[in-house]
Parts: C-alpha cells; structure tokens; sequence
C-alpha cells in the first residue's frame, strides 16, 4: 500500500516545472520548499496514510511557493487597544511620515556628506539640533534602541568602575531586559543601595568611592511601589553628582516630549524637565511616547554627549538612513509642549477621546448586516485599555470596543478566523468573548475592519 502511495509523489524537476516564471522567490528557497513539501508527502505515504493523487500534490506545493511568496510582514489591524504594542512594533507610523522619509530616501541621500563643504559629514547632525532644541539639552545623539544608549552610557564612562543603582529602580524593561544584566554588559560594577520601597540620599553618599564611574537613575515606568515608600529626586541626584564630579545618568524609558496631562493622558515624566533637573546624560526610546521609528535617544551636557560619540561601540549601535530620516519626520510633528501634528499617529490615537470611538463604533455596526451582528453576538462596549510598552502603565485609558459573542462558532475559531484573513484582525479574549479594541484601529482602516466582520 505505501509502495503505491509513494509512487503519487512528483520529483523537485517536476514541481520546478509548475513554478510560475515571475515567482519573486529565490531558486534555492524554492526548492528548499518543494523538498521540504515533498519529505512531508513522504513520511504520509510511508505510514499508509497518503491519499492525494500527485496531480494534487503538486498543486499545494505550488500553492506554499505563492504563499511563502508573499511578504511575512504584513499589514494589520491592531483591536488589542494598545496603541504602543511591542509585537506589533510599538509606535505605529502615518503615512505622511513614511512618504516624506521614502521620497528623501530614493536613490543616494547626503547621509554623512556636507553639501555646503563638499566633505564628508555626520549622520548625527541631520537631527541633532532640532532634538536637542526641543527636549532643552547641549547635545542630542540617537543609537539604535534605548538598551544599547544605556549600555553605551555607561561603558563610556564607568567601564571597570562602580556604578550605583537604587535597589527600587533595578527593573526589568521586558524581554529579559534588567538594569543589573545592562550595568554588567556595559564591564561595570552594580553598586546597589537603598531597599525595595525605600532609598536615601545617604544611601548613595555612603556608596560613592575613588571607584564610582557613574549614578544611574532609572524611571520606573512601567511599575509603581506604593505604601511606606521613599526615593531621591533627581535634583538631588544632580546636585550630589556634581558635587563629587560624577556623571549622572538618567534612564527615562519611554520618553515623552510633550506634556501628557495637557493632552488629556495621564502624567509623564518630561525629558525636558530631567534635563534641567540636572541630570548629565538622559536616555529614552524613540518608539514608545514619541512616536517614531525605533531607536535610543541620548540627550545631555554636550562633553558627556561627545564622549558617548566617541565611543568605538557607537559604530556598531548607530542607525541607518531609514531611522534617521523616520525621526527627522517624526520630530517635525512637535510644535510646542502641548502642540502636536496630527501626523504623530501615536499620539493621534492615544488622545482619540473614549466619546470618538464610540460614534466610530456605531458607525460601524450601522454598516454591518443585522444578520451578521445577530449571529457573532456583537455588541458595543466601554472599555479601559493601556499605552503598551511600559508607557503609563498604571493609568488606563478609556477607549470602546466591540464585545463578540458568537452563536455559530468558538470564540478561538472567531479569533483565529480574524487573524488569518485578506486583512488579518488581532483583537483579545477574556473568557468566552473576543473583544476588538477600536482604541488602536487606525481611522483609515475602519471599512477594512468593517469588510473583516462581514468575512468572517
């Protein structure tokens, strides 16, 4: 029986064959897919349990190679309500901003060429003043994640030296990401001082030495200690720092540039108020609060800023024309300490108030058949959702959702349906109901969402 079974199996040159001629795929991933189909079919036929003709065989090969054809990455629509969403790759981008960035970008860019010299230049400088202006600091300088601008902070100036971190501030930022693992990545001493929910200026008075590089300070942005809790400000920080002519480095994580209160969200620490807090060196993401590409931002006292500049680990932290170019746009969409374009698409959707998205909700379900509405149990709620990637996370922001329930199928079954379809749809699930968040759907996607539903 599997004798004849492995006979229906076609050969690699028989499928290559059947390939469409303007396949966009590498011939030796091609074939890498057919003998990868093809083992599949034969380990079938061998067990007894093939029972496709080669004819269709041949056929679903063909239909993986178009699958696998198509881009991996692919357009979505986010219903999970976190706008700042790290599988999703955190600040969402408008379309303005990317069209301005790729128009600037086709063919050879000036990237680290001076135009009025006619020398070679900085990629630094295509940014450096406008950061550097608006977060109120000497110097600004941009690497490729936040990790890498405090990793690279400290080595500069602390390696083989003492660096002291408050106990309370010995976070994890996620993905196994620890203020401790980044101390001792950068070849420096974690000095831990002070307890859990309570550290003192002494605390760090005490701990200082002829072998202390650097004073860490860590926003912890995405947890709070409550209760019998005491911390140092950051003034004092800088005072004491100053004092006994040690950098202060301050790692803000998510990095707001804008007052968020004025803005309707809950409050932020501002990089410009750290700065004038006094702290030498403060780094932040590019990709959570801001709302541009990813990216670490590194802004302070200019002789601290150049030092990290000069750093040989800088070369292998610095970003590439397409980040450089994402920020320059994204930093364009700053006005004032209140005033943001529309084109910011992050902070657009963050501040949509929870009244916006109810009437978007409603103009969606007067679209939908009633049929439809009946048979997935739809119906349109209140909900609270978070900014994602550790950004305001102990305030919830009002938002709206649309609750399914549905009568013919598993909720699993809804939401994997949602997913895997012409614009997959990613919501959330609590118990036997799947919600998706309008919090984060774009307002260009709604009919796309609408045509999702009617899908399904």
């Amino acid at each position: 029986m599997s004798k004849n079974q492995l006979q229906q199996l076609p050969s690699v040159s028989k499928v290559l064959l059947e390939v469409k001629s303007d396949t966009q795929l590498h011939i030796n991933y091609i074939t890498k897919i057919i003998k990868s189909e093809i083992s599949r079919y034969r380990a079938d036929a061998k067990a007894g349990k093939l029972k496709l003709k080669r004819n269709v065989i041949v056929h679903k090969i063909l239909s993986e190679i178009d699958r696998l054809s198509k881009p991996s990455m692919k357009n979505i629509i986010n219903g999970t309500g976190v706008v700042l969403h790290t599988g999703f790759g955190r600040a969402p981008l408008s379309k303005k901003v990317i069209a301005n960035a790729a128009k600037t970008l086709e063919g050879y860019v000036n990237l680290e060429f001076d135009l009025d010299s006619g020398k070679r230049g900085e990629r630094q400088n295509h940014i450096n003043e406008m950061l550097s202006a608006i977060c109120g600091s000497e110097k600004s300088l941009i690497v490729n994640n936040n990790a890498a601008a405090v990793l690279i902070a400290l080595n500069t100036f602390a390696e083989g030296k003492d660096v002291i971190v408050s106990r309370g501030q010995e976070m994890e930022i996620g993905g196994s990401f620890r203020i401790p693992d980044v101390v001792r990545k950068s070849h420096c001493n974690l000095v831990e001082v002070g307890t859990t929910n309570r550290t003192h200026l002494i605390d760090y008075e005490k701990a200082i030495t002829k072998n202390t590089g650097a004073i860490l300070w860590a926003h912890t942005s995405n947890y709070v200690v409550q209760g019998f809790t005491k911390e140092v400000s950051l003034i004092e920080l800088a005072a004491l720092a100053k004092k006994k002519r040690i950098p202060l480095v301050a790692d803000l994580g998510s990095g707001a540039l804008v007052n968020m209160v004025k803005m309707g969200l809950p409050s932020e620490e501002l990089v410009a108020d750290v700065v004038k807090a006094g702290a030498d060196i403060i780094t932040f993401s590019g990709d959570k609060l801001l709302g541009g590409p990813q990216s670490g931002l590194i802004v302070g006292k200019k002789k601290f800023v150049t030092g990290i500049h000069k750093n040989a680990l800088y070369r292998t932290y610095r970003c590439d024309k397409w980040t450089i170019a994402l920020m320059e746009e994204t930093l364009r969409t700053y006005f004032s300490d209140d005033k943001v374009s529309s084109d910011n698409l992050s902070l657009k959707l963050l501040t949509a108030s929870q009244n916006t998205l109810l009437k978007r909700g409603e103009k969606i379900l007067t679209d939908i058949p009633k049929k439809k509405i009946n048979d997935l149990g739809i119906a349109l709620v209140e909900s609270k959702v978070e900014a994602g990637s550790g950004s305001l996370p102990v305030e919830t922001i009002p938002s709206a959702a649309l609750q399914f329930k549905p009568k013919t199928m598993s909720v699993s079954k809804l939401a994997k349906a949602f997913r895997t379809g012409n614009t997959p749809v990613v919501g959330y699930t609590k118990g036997n109901t799947f919600y998706i968040d309008l919090k984060a759907v774009l307002p260009n996607q709604v009919s796309r969402l609408i045509q999702a539903i009617q899908d399904v």
